[in-house]
């Protein structure tokens, strides 16, 4: 039976010659993974970069068609937006791991990427979006970092904001593109 969902792109990864397997945030079922046939055919893999909006219809675990609903143009185009978004779509991989449906975490991370596409200083935007993920999982923080205006601060806070994730999240993992996030705003 086909469905149809709005779905966030958290990662897509190959699976074999023919199929990669798309982990994805979606508005009716939470976290789902679906496999892709076909990227290699033009225009079709863009469709699936870190946090795209898109609106899937699938088979039970298969798409057979998908529509982008939100580009983030200024992700694709600004190196600094572009760090930012792996970063948090590698955030959200680790930490949205249930099939739940939960709308008001998916109009949340909706409104998030469209600030970030939309935003003229970045700088901060994963320090607030973390604190920010954090209160939406209920683990607010009872006293938030005040917000850094160098870069050694911003390091020292991301690095915190990481430590205090992995005390509260039991599948935490430091994202690989920290690093690169670092580097970028150095």
């Amino acid at each position: 039976m086909l469905s149809t969902t709005d779905a966030i792109v958290l990662s897509l990864q190959p699976q074999s010659d023919k199929a990669h397997l798309l982990h994805a945030y979606t508005r009716e079922g939470g976290r789902v993974n679906y496999k892709v046939y076909g990227l290699g055919r033009k225009n079709t893999a863009g469709k699936y970069s870190p946090l795209s909006i898109v609106q899937l219809t699938t088979d039970a675990h298969s798409i057979r068609t998908a529509q982008l609903t939100f580009v983030p143009a200024t992700l694709v185009t600004d190196p600094y937006k572009r760090a930012i978004a792996l970063f948090i779509s590698e955030v959200l991989y680790h930490v949205l791991r249930h099939p739940m449906t939960d709308e008001p975490m998916f109009d949340f991370l909706t409104a998030a990427i469209q600030d970030l596409d939309q935003s003229t200083e970045p700088q901060n935007f994963h320090l607030t979006f973390l604190i920010d993920l954090a209160a939406k999982l209920g683990f607010a923080m009872e006293k938030e970092p005040v917000m850094p205006h160098t870069r050694k601060e911003r390091q020292q806070t991301l690095q915190d904001l990481c430590t205090y994730f992995e005390e509260h999240v039991e599948t935490w993992q430091n994202p690989k593109s920290l690093d690169i996030l670092m580097e970028v705003f150095d």
